[in-house]
């Protein structure tokens, strides 16, 4: 008689399935690479079990948001897909958004047709 898969000896249920934390706390986001970016980063000497999962949650919530006002920007531009000019417009129509994000840059990429001068 085997016990291959089951603790103490045979009783009980087998051994679950490995379960990731993000999994467990409900959310996409990893929280293991964020733990890992945390611990790598130096930006304290120790990292509490909750921080990762905390940050993990609060950059979910803020991606949930800008996704689903620049998809209300792309469909008023009658749009299917979201492009970065799109994020633009949700972000600085959002009055919270604008203020959390005022110091940074969008890129947008355009691809723009330079006139060629010719030379006489």
């Amino acid at each position: 008689m085997s016990s291959v898969g089951k603790g103490k000896g045979g009783r009980g249920k087998a051994t679950s399935k490995a379960t990731s934390r993000s999994s467990r706390a409900g959310l996409q986001f990893p929280v293991g690479r964020i733990a890992r970016f945390l611990k790598q980063g130096r930006y304290a000497e120790r990292i509490g079990a909750g921080a990762p999962v905390y940050m993990a949650a609060v950059l979910e919530y803020l991606c949930a948001e800008v996704l689903e006002l620049a998809g209300n920007a792309a469909r008023d531009n009658k749009k299917t897909r979201i492009i970065p000019r799109h994020i633009q417009l949700a972000i600085r129509n959002d009055e919270e958004l604008n203020k959390l994000m005022a110091n940074t840059t969008t890129v947008s990429y355009t691809h723009l047709t330079l006139p060629t001068i010719c030379s006489v």
